[in-house]
């Protein structure tokens, strides 16, 4: 919708640039034509710079999502070194009861021998090692040898048994923790998957506004060709006009010459003295914090770069509002800088990339109270001590700032 708009837009601009030669306007018409012009120049330039401070806006957020999709990566590159750990952990475990099954299976297969040796043939065998005994202390201790060696083997089966269990339930936890690792991985690459989606969306989104402001930009410059167009022909016309009046001046003139001679002093022309004295009433703002007041009257500039400063700092608070030029109703970052040096007769473009190059470059080590700090695709106020006022965001609006609270690109001096 909107392109189809500014290519209607293009196409009206070029039509009254070729019907504007052959049109013998009057120059109070031509005037007014060229007000329309510039009024609709300044509409676009509105448009442009709300669309800019969107993309920033969107910039921003694209910013914060980039911040947050490192951190997930982080985590899933922890915990996946985690999982390998889990997983060479439970390699060892599995030795570890590979070798307690083989410990138990041969204890098992000793103690079965020995079973089956003593039980093979019956219990004759058991009563002829008894009979077979010297005496009944000899009797006796081959009775007791044999329940110690039953209980012996039976011990030591147990404490293989015993072994291999605990085994067997450390490889269990492990393959848990490491099953809930995978869960929690499986997860977190989901969340990534949804970032960088929204991340797709929100760059798409910028590279849209990039392209209905290079559109917008297109339209201005056909205004401005047609701004041209017309103050050219406004001059043309003044000038024939001049021209005209002075040929009937000259005729006048030699037409009352002989009475001229006889009052010469009295025909004299009268002068308009009468001085149209416009109005500059500034907005009233609100009342400048001691800090503040102190800050720029301590740093180091001239007197009328403090002033104006201090008659920014007076709107800290108000609404940030794209495409806004309004100190007390809102603005934004250029809009707020532009209407501060309106208010002092001072007149600057109106976008920040336009007033990046306005004024004279300086080092920001040089930098003043009434300078203009310019970043990329945003602009503030130099109030002195190392602190901008600008016109920030559509959540904070206009406040103070470090000035290196992102890159500067250039500091320009206007005043």
């Amino acid at each position: 919708m909107k392109k189809k708009m500014i290519c209607i837009v293009l196409t009206l601009v070029i039509s009254l640039s070729q019907i504007m030669p052959a049109y013998a306007a009057t120059i109070s018409e031509l005037k007014k034509q060229l007000a329309d012009t510039q009024n609709q120049l300044n509409a676009i330039n509105g448009q442009a710079a709300g669309l800019e401070g969107k993309k920033d806006a969107v910039e921003e957020e694209i910013d914060e999502l980039d911040g947050i999709l490192v951190e997930l990566m982080s985590s899933i590159s922890l915990l996946q070194e985690e999982i390998e750990e889990k997983k060479e952990q439970i390699v060892q475990v599995q030795e570890e009861l590979d070798a307690a099954i083989i410990r138990e299976e041969t204890q098992y297969e000793s103690m079965k021998k020995r079973i089956k040796f003593m039980y093979e043939k019956g219990n004759s065998t058991y009563a002829q090692l008894l009979f077979e005994a010297k005496s009944i202390s000899d009797m006796m201790n081959k009775a007791d040898y044999i329940e110690k060696l039953y209980a012996y083997d039976r011990k030591l089966l147990i404490r293989y048994q015993e072994t291999r269990q605990e085994v067997a339930d450390l490889k269990e936890a492990l393959e848990e923790e490491k099953s809930a690792l995978e869960a929690e991985e499986f997860e977190l690459k989901e969340e990534e998957a949804a970032l960088e989606e929204a991340l797709e969306a929100k760059r798409a989104e910028a590279d849209n506004f990039e392209v209905q402001i290079a559109q917008i930009r297109q339209s201005a410059a056909a205004y401005k060709a047609l701004i041209k167009q017309q103050t050219s022909q406004i001059k043309q016309l003044e000038a024939e006009e001049a021209a005209r009046r002075a040929r009937e001046e000259a005729e006048r003139k030699a037409k009352e010459e002989a009475e001229r001679k006889k009052n010469n002093k009295n025909n004299e022309s009268s002068k308009d003295n009468n001085t149209n004295s416009g109005s500059t009433s500034k907005p009233t703002g609100n009342a400048v914090s001691a800090d503040v007041v102190s800050m720029i009257s301590s740093a180091s500039g001239s007197a009328k770069g403090k002033e104006v400063a201090s008659f920014a700092c007076r709107f800290i608070g108000n609404p940030y509002v794209p495409g806004g030029t309004s100190l007390t109703n809102g603005a934004d970052c250029s809009g707020f800088t532009q209407a501060v040096y309106r208010e002092f007769g001072i007149s600057i473009p109106r976008n920040s990339s336009s007033q990046r190059s306005c004024g004279t470059g300086v080092s920001y080590g040089e930098a003043q109270p009434g300078d203009l700090i310019c970043y990329a695709g945003h602009v503030g106020m130099y109030i002195g001590n190392g602190y901008i006022v600008h016109a920030s965001t559509q959540r904070t609006g206009i406040k103070i700032t470090p000035a290196t609270y992102k890159e500067i690109l250039a500091v320009r001096r206007v005043l």
